[in-house]
């Protein structure tokens, strides 16, 4: 087996990075097309009458405008959680998927450290949830003046989409520590995915439960928090993602380094 783990790793996931990316690229423009039977008539009136907190939870009082449309549908629910599911199920193999299956003792015979090993499965993360981020902002860029979404800025549309990685790679970090500490692939991933929504419903919901600090533990607070779609990039959100995923990875290392592993 070849030492470039990270190269192996993608060409081994070709094809489900490339069903992961069209997908999630075209359920992001099916929503985004939308946008200009949503932002007025009937539909817009009918959301005036939603009780304000479900408008506050999913951020559904600005439909009116391109970034509120975008920020609330395209990168508010379906999207950010294909990406979720996607870092959850790319990091729970990158571990514990070898280990489940009897491989990882045949890999690690090679001359290759554990450490090696989870750092480029971690950069193969990286590189598929940044892949998939890319093909999501140069569909958008693509359709941008047919769905008369020209007020939001080629830029504006960049930093969203690159807290979209981060967001992908957070869980997929999330999941490759946990697989590194237990190396049991289904549990990962259901835990993993279950964090997210449980997080995502913090972020939502908290403040309507009495629970507004949950917001600030939640990943999809520093995700969409700072309006990226009318603001830019938020560089201070963007790097509280990318730091608590290389702590999770420095966790997951630090654990598999530890352990015995089950062959």
């Amino acid at each position: 087996m070849s030492r470039n783990v990270f190269t192996k790793t993608l060409w081994d996931a070709r094809r489900s990075l490339l069903g992961w990316s069209v997908g999630t690229t075209l359920v992001a423009l099916m929503y985004a097309s939308f946008f200009p039977s949503m932002s007025g008539g009937a539909m817009a009136d009918a959301l005036k009458n939603l009780p304000d907190a479900l408008k506050e939870g999913f951020h559904l009082d600005d439909l009116g405008s391109a970034a509120g449309y975008l920020g609330a549908n395209t990168f508010g629910i379906v999207v950010p959680l294909l990406v979720l599911f996607y870092g959850a199920s790319t990091g729970a193999r990158a571990v514990a998927g070898d280990e489940e299956s009897g491989q990882l003792d045949l890999l690690l015979a090679h001359p290759l450290s554990r450490t090696s090993l989870v750092l480029q499965r971690f950069g193969a993360l990286v590189a598929g949830s940044t892949g998939i981020a890319v093909l999501v902002f140069v569909g958008l860029v693509a359709i941008r003046g047919a769905a008369e979404l020209g007020s939001v800025s080629v830029t504006n549309l960049a930093a969203q989409c690159l807290n979209l990685a981060l967001l992908g790679i957070l869980f997929g970090a999330l999941a490759l520590c946990a697989g590194s500490v237990v190396g049991r692939r289904g549990l990962v991933f259901a835990t993993t995915a279950a964090v997210g929504v449980l997080t995502y419903a913090a972020n939502s919901f908290g403040a309507q439960l009495g629970l507004g600090w949950t917001r600030n533990v939640s990943p999809f607070h520093y995700y969409l928090g700072g309006s990226p779609l009318k603001n830019g990039f938020q560089w201070g959100d963007a790097g509280i993602l990318a730091a608590a995923s290389l702590v999770l990875v420095g966790i997951g290392l630090w654990a598999f380094n530890r352990r015995d592993i089950n062959t």
